[in-house]
């Protein structure tokens, strides 16, 4: 796989160059089929697992870039999202020309689904909060997080995938977590984590606000709310950007207000909003 530099307004794309360069953008329209990842189509081209790299550029602020990979399914690195931040900030972010949109939620948008629960609703920067609730060993966690902070780096993309050892042949049975292992997921047996220790003693509820950060970035822009998610997974993420693309009523374009710190040579005196940002190298 390799990430190259792409230019404002461009979005986030997937070329496959094992396919004559074929494209697919991340956005919801190319949503394929959710389980226990999230796989984008377009006729009939697929890219797979794309959830972790997806929250790391939506977490680290990157809004431009082609994602070349020559086959299927994006490697899964050691089950969380920090190899691509770190590489990242090797190359470095480049402040671009062209003012961040982002979707500003204007009104409640739901998705219920028996006991399960996603929203998002007005507010301002993006805050996630999340309830999770497993079986033994880990049971209840909850935990809020605010983008805007700049902690993504350090409080959520560490946070790595995790599954029960109890169910790794019912899943290879079923083509699923072929590339699986202690490397790069939290093996649960029935006493705990086989491959400690956790990286944060909520280890799993922050990789779902990974999952779901990777997943809401198929709405095409960062979002500007409070989402907050009970027992969900990668279905109702996505089934949650379906219904915001459907409703058009529920959010409005809007540019992110300047800070000081934003302000750069590369962006034009008169721009009052927050420049996009690509990767500066590859």
């Amino acid at each position: 796989m390799r990430l190259r530099p792409a230019a404002a307004g461009s979005g986030i794309v997937f070329r496959r160059t094992d396919l004559d360069n074929f494209e697919i953008p991340a956005t919801g329209r190319n949503v394929a089929k959710v389980s226990y990842a999230t796989s984008l189509m377009r006729q009939g081209v697929l890219i797979q697992t794309t959830e972790h790299l997806l929250s790391a550029f939506i977490g680290m602020g990157v809004d431009n870039v082609i994602v070349e990979v020559d086959n299927l399914e994006l490697p899964i690195l050691d089950g969380s999202a920090l190899p691509y931040v770190e590489a990242f900030a090797s190359v470095g972010i480049r402040v671009q020309r062209r003012r961040r949109e982002t979707l500003r939620i204007l009104q409640p948008v739901e998705v219920r689904e028996g006991d399960k629960f996603i929203g998002v609703y007005p507010g301002s920067g993006y805050r996630v909060s999340y309830t999770i609730d497993f079986p033994a060993p880990i049971g209840q966690q909850k935990t809020c997080v605010d983008l805007a902070a700049e902690t993504y780096g350090s409080t959520i993309a560490p946070a790595r995938t995790f599954g029960y050892k109890a169910d790794e042949k019912k899943l290879r049975d079923m083509g699923l977590i072929r590339g699986a292992g202690p490397e790069n997921a939290i093996v649960l047996g029935a006493n705990g984590p086989e491959n400690g220790p956790l990286r944060f003693p909520d280890e799993y509820v922050r990789h779902k606000v990974l999952d779901l950060i990777g997943d809401l970035a198929l709405a095409g822009r960062r979002l500007e709310g409070h989402v907050v998610a009970m027992r969900a997974g990668h279905a109702m993420h996505t089934a949650l950007v379906a219904r915001l693309i459907k409703d058009r009523s529920a959010w409005e374009l809007a540019h992110v207000p300047v800070t000081p710190e934003a302000a750069s040579e590369d962006q034009p005196e008169e721009d009052s909003g927050l420049a996009e940002a690509a990767l500066a190298g590859a």
